[in-house]
């Protein structure tokens, strides 16, 4: 199946499942800067879009509905995903638009959502840099898609703190708090 076809086959199903503003929200908002992540960033990176929901509904801190992009919702994982574009989310902004935004953000992470942003002309213009950085992201929750064990993801995890800090830390420190099975795996130091 080809984008266009996996696409239009998307947003129906999910437009034949909602009703109301739900509904009527995915018919007019999912638009060119939404089909546009689709087809340079989703498309390409995943070629399926199972577990994706378009324009998906969430309530903020004060208890309104807010249309979130995309949410990608699986057993262990609820990402949304934002396109912003510099006009309405920069340049149009004023204080109260920026802090609620800022404080939907945060609200979300607090209910355990993790929150990721693309700039508009990202995704159309250097959609490379966008599948890489969502490579990145999706790989952290994807171990049973590969031949990789809890271990190393917890391995790999302890190897991205470590090299975030500015001072040596050798792995084994980061065990002390990790189940006894992990510590075997800990022997390398980074300098």
């Amino acid at each position: 199946m080809n984008f266009e076809e996996a696409h239009t086959e998307f947003i129906q199903y999910h437009l034949q499942r909602r009703s109301g503003e739900r509904r009527d929200r995915l018919a007019r908002g999912h638009l060119e800067a939404e089909k546009l992540f689709c087809r340079n960033i989703w498309w390409p990176l995943r070629e399926n879009f199972i577990d994706l929901h378009p324009e998906y509904e969430v309530l903020d801190w004060r208890g309104l509905s807010y249309f979130c992009d995309f949410a990608w919702l699986t057993r262990h994982v609820k990402l949304i995903i934002e396109i912003k574009g510099f006009g309405p989310h920069v340049r149009d902004m004023d204080r109260r638009k920026y802090c609620n935004e800022l404080n939907r953000e945060t609200f979300l992470s607090a209910l355990g959502y993790q929150v990721i942003s693309f700039a508009y002309d990202d995704v159309a213009y250097r959609p490379e840099l966008c599948i890489t950085l969502l490579r990145m992201i999706l790989s952290r929750y994807q171990p049973d898609s590969s031949s990789v064990s809890l271990d190393s993801v917890a391995e790999r995890e302890i190897i991205l703190y470590a090299c975030s800090g500015s001072a040596s830390h050798r792995c084994e420190n980061s065990f002390k708090h990790q189940p006894a099975h992990c510590s075997a795996h800990a022997q390398i130091t980074l300098r």
